[in-house]
């Protein structure tokens, strides 16, 4: 069972073997294929992250589909309130020691795209979330506290809705947005989104989180997809309720 009440106050939830182990196999040996590295080789392992594109193939896809995260979607977005992914987006592998990756800033991803849909800079966020149900994290290796988790402000989410509401529809830019919800979530707590291979957590559109740079032996292999709203959500959306709560409703 899905913890709604902790998704709502945390901003996130972990589904546990969310995959199976073997399917994260299948997919880490494509992506190590088109990384361009050697897994036995160390010498090959020369950036600290390396990004992939859009993957679409069959272990993908049926990583993304589990009969656990539908149900877990249908718990925490509503039940027919978001659209099935045919792949899984982008995977910044990250490799261990090196330089400093450079993206490592707090921020929450933008969801619609602004003026020029090519510049992920301009891309937007609004109060209602427009284009995205929530930010998931998929592990397809295992992910300790050396291994670049991800790291979540626990309850940032909440500070982030009346930085939204008073820009209405339009929403603000990436940029802007960053610039106010990641002062305004400084006091929060931060954990690692740690686990192992075929975890998966959900996280609220508005979470505040930051990638980190690499401390331990093995590469970090990761998707970060989006999961699409099928329209407006529903008002008993728990991401909906939570956006509530930030606004003290």
């Amino acid at each position: 069972m899905t913890d709604v009440d902790s998704f709502i106050a945390d901003g996130f939830v972990r589904v546990e073997g969310a995959f199976s182990r073997e399917l994260a196999a299948d997919c880490r040996e494509i992506l190590w294929r088109d990384t361009g590295c050697a897994p036995g080789d160390r010498s090959t392992w020369t950036r600290p992250v390396v990004r992939l594109g859009d993957y679409a193939q069959e272990p993908f896809r049926a990583a993304a589909n589990t009969p656990a995260l539908h149900a877990a979607f249908d718990a925490i977005v509503g039940e027919g309130a978001w659209l099935p992914r045919g792949s899984l987006g982008t995977f910044p592998v990250r490799f261990p020691g090196g330089d400093a990756p450079g993206d490592d800033g707090w921020h929450i991803d933008a969801s619609f795209p602004g003026d020029d849909p090519s510049d992920y800079m301009s891309y937007r966020v609004n109060v209602a979330s427009k284009g995205r149900a929530l930010l998931m994290l998929f592990l397809f290796s295992d992910v300790g506290e050396d291994d670049a988790p991800t790291r979540i402000r626990v309850g940032s989410h909440l500070d982030v809705p009346p930085i939204l509401e008073p820009a209405g529809d339009e929403g603000l830019a990436f940029m802007d947005v960053a610039g106010k919800a990641v002062p305004a979530s400084e006091h929060r707590p931060v954990v690692m989104a740690t686990g192992r291979a075929g975890d998966v957590y959900l996280c609220h559109p508005f979470l505040v989180h930051a990638a980190q740079q690499h401390h331990g032996t093995e590469p970090r292999f990761m998707a970060q997809p989006p999961l699409a709203p099928a329209g407006p959500l529903p008002e008993s959306s728990p991401v909906r309720i939570a956006i509530g709560r930030g606004l003290g409703r």
